[in-house]
């Protein structure tokens, strides 16, 4: 099993698309590389994403990626959907070195990379988010969400 942390706006349907994937075996709904180390605080310059458990024999980080600009807007930088501000920002982020080596990858090889407002970069801090943000668009399916819902429902 390995981890990654997908930053792709609001993390109520990120988590919702996440869990769905060939390969993924749990998710949780966090915040990433903010500045603070408690759940007061990360509206300090964190990123909404969803922490990634996963099996790399059956998915990798390429797969991930891919899956991530189904549901993303790479081009926005800070905005996804009608959800605007710094903790909407997009990215990949991980303690394993290799896995932004082969996010970069990703990025790099498509034609459209100098383009490209997601980040790569190290964790430097997660923060798990409060319960109620835990699968929200399970409990409330009519609350928003900037994924289109056949998006949402493609690997049911």
């Amino acid at each position: 099993m390995e981890t990654v942390y997908l930053a792709g706006g609001c993390l109520w349907g990120v988590q919702a698309f996440i869990k769905t994937l060939p390969g993924v075996i749990s998710t949780e709904a966090g915040r990433a590389n903010g500045t603070s180390d408690t759940l007061e605080g990360v509206y300090d310059g964190y990123a909404e994403c969803v922490k990634t458990e996963f099996n790399p024999t059956v998915t990798s980080i390429d797969r991930l990626m891919g899956h991530l600009f189904e549901i993303i807007n790479p081009y926005s930088i800070d905005r996804q959907g009608e959800d605007v501000g710094r903790k909407y920002r997009t990215g990949l982020y991980s303690e394993d070195p290799m896995h932004l080596e082969e996010a970069e990858a990703f990025i790099q090889q498509r034609e459209d990379h100098a383009k490209i407002a997601v980040e790569v970069l190290p964790l430097t801090h997660y923060v798990r988010s409060a319960d109620e943000h835990q699968d929200r668009l399970e409990r409330c399916p009519d609350d928003y969400c900037h994924i289109p819902k056949e998006l949402l429902m493609k690997y049911r």
